[in-house]
């Protein structure tokens, strides 16, 4: 019985070097994986998935107006899909996640998201909020703050390194941009 999971950190724990890896691992048995990617984090190039580490892979791209539902089933009738791999899924809405949760429950497909918890002021992303409400397995990826604990919040910092503390929840970046760290040094770098 096919379930969904979601893989959630802050920002450098390896969530798209996992999902490339869950994506190589059903290849290797034959089987065929779909990965979908935000169609606004064009980083790395249009459609593509890609770790700091080098590895990359093509993927679909969802946009806000995607019906993830209707677009799997039709791909699926084509060519069977094995898994779903979603990267950057906090940018998934509530009605994608709920149609991811259709692909599970009437395709027998297993879909696994993978993203980010919060964004820069600790607020959850709305797919990460539905996710972490509909999701069947909840799996956190762990990476580490400079102090050496565990790194569950992200700040935003401005061209000179300066924490930010105000903004649109989306900004794309990587690490010129964002920095991963424990909550108590998030809370000291925006002085609270």
């Amino acid at each position: 019985m096919a379930q969904m999971y979601f893989y959630y950190s802050a920002m450098n724990a390896g969530k798209s070097t996992t999902l490339l890896q869950s994506s190589f691992n059903y290849q290797e048995r034959g089987m065929t994986p779909l990965i979908y990617t935000a169609a606004l984090d064009d980083r790395y190039g249009v459609g593509k998935v890609s770790s700091r580490i080098g590895l990359q892979s093509d993927a679909q791209l969802f946009r806000t107006d995607t019906n993830l539902y209707q677009e799997i089933a039709a791909l699926d009738e084509v060519k069977k899909r094995h898994c779903i791999l979603v990267d950057e899924c906090q940018f998934l809405s509530k009605q994608q996640v709920y149609q991811l949760t259709e692909v599970v429950d009437k395709l027998n497909i297993p879909v696994l998201c993978y993203g980010l918890r919060t964004d820069f002021l600790g607020e959850l992303f709305e797919g990460s909020k539905y996710l972490l409400s509909w999701a069947d397995k909840l799996i956190e990826l762990k990476t580490i703050c400079h102090c050496g604990r565990k790194a569950n919040m992200v700040i935003r910092t401005d061209e000179n390194g300066n924490a930010i503390a105000q903004g649109d929840q989306v900004a794309i970046g990587g690490n010129d941009r964002y920095v991963s760290v424990c909550r108590q040094h998030y809370k000291e770098a925006l002085g609270k």
